[in-house]
């Protein structure tokens, strides 16, 4: 091996191979492992609270940080094996696709947040499980469109009219993506000044905390959005790629932040117990319908669950 390319090996394996590698760079394998850690640690961090709170929606956010895990793990796992395109093309497509389950979280706690902070379990007319529903519905179509996008465009073997193909699909797909959170702002604007409305108590500051903690992470999920279109926006001929400290600083720091601000601020902290949970559709019907029979008067708008719908006693 000439003594040049053996000093490339030493530095990193990614470009021993240079005719066969995956690889454009040099990527470094140490910012790889620190990443891979802790994105791990805030992963079991997640999982621990998620059972401490009882709290079966955050495993929306354990799948994001682990999948976050995942991307660093298959990229030590492809700079160490720089001609094989399997690990190569898995991380590539998880670091594209993970911080849409980030997103989707956010959209699953507003939609609690508007059932326990409310009086009417609404927002903008639509109630609080419908709510995360709709936008959790838009961030899948958002995320089809970035995996159809991602896994076209992955791999360099792949046609170059393809990767281009893939590479505006992707585009369109983060697009969405921000369509979506601007949507959601405009309505989570709405729902913060109905909370400082109501009278300053310490479940209000809590609620605007939580809130707050939200608009950080779609800040963060924005800049990491605004990276990604900048770096592909030259097409497949851009060099932001060439320079993964870049990737670190705008999309995979952010993330990270966003995960770690969901372990200090935990939603199961803020909103307890079993009765901030959505009932079932079937519990939602049934008392809907008992508050009917039961001929209890509710204003314009106001929900059963929320106003004291309760099941009449056992008569002897």
């Amino acid at each position: 091996m000439p003594k040049s390319q053996l000093l490339i090996a030493n530095a990193s394996p990614a470009l021993a191979d240079e005719k066969n590698t995956q690889w454009n760079f040099c990527p470094s394998v140490g910012a790889a492992y620190l990443f891979a850690i802790l994105f791990a640690l805030t992963t079991c961090g997640h999982v621990a609270q998620a059972i401490i709170h009882r709290k079966g929606y955050s495993w929306v956010i354990i799948v994001s940080a682990l999948l976050q895990t995942m991307t660093y793990v298959f990229r030590i796992v492809s700079i160490n094996n720089p001609t094989s395109s399997a690990p190569a093309i898995a991380w590539f497509i998880l670091i594209l696709i993970a911080p849409l389950w980030t997103n989707a979280y956010v959209y699953m706690v507003m939609g609690r947040m508007v059932y326990n902070f409310t009086t009417t379990a609404t927002l903008a007319g639509i109630k609080a499980w419908r709510f995360t529903l709709y936008f959790v519905l838009l961030d899948i179509v958002a995320f089809l469109a970035q995996v159809a996008g991602a896994a076209s465009a992955a791999g360099n073997d792949t046609p170059r009219d393809q990767v281009l193909r893939g590479v505006h699909i992707y585009m369109g797909g983060i697009g969405l993506q921000q369509a979506f959170i601007l949507v959601f702002l405009f309505l989570a604007v709405k729902f913060h000044r109905g909370l400082l409305r109501e009278t300053y108590t310490s479940r209000t500051r809590q609620a605007l905390r939580l809130l707050s903690v939200l608009y950080v992470a779609l800040l963060l999920i924005t800049v990491r959005i605004i990276f990604r279109l900048v770096e592909y926006s030259d097409g497949i001929d851009s060099s932001i790629p060439n320079h993964e400290a870049y990737q670190y600083c705008f999309d995979s720091l952010p993330m990270l932040i966003a995960l770690v601000l969901f372990n200090i601020y935990h939603p199961g902290r803020i909103m307890p117990g079993k009765e901030s949970d959505f009932p079932s559709r079937k519990e939602r019907k049934r008392l809907a319908n008992r508050s009917l029979e039961n001929g209890i008067a509710l204003s314009a708008g106001e929900d059963p669950l929320k106003n004291g719908a309760q099941e009449p006693k056992d008569r002897e």
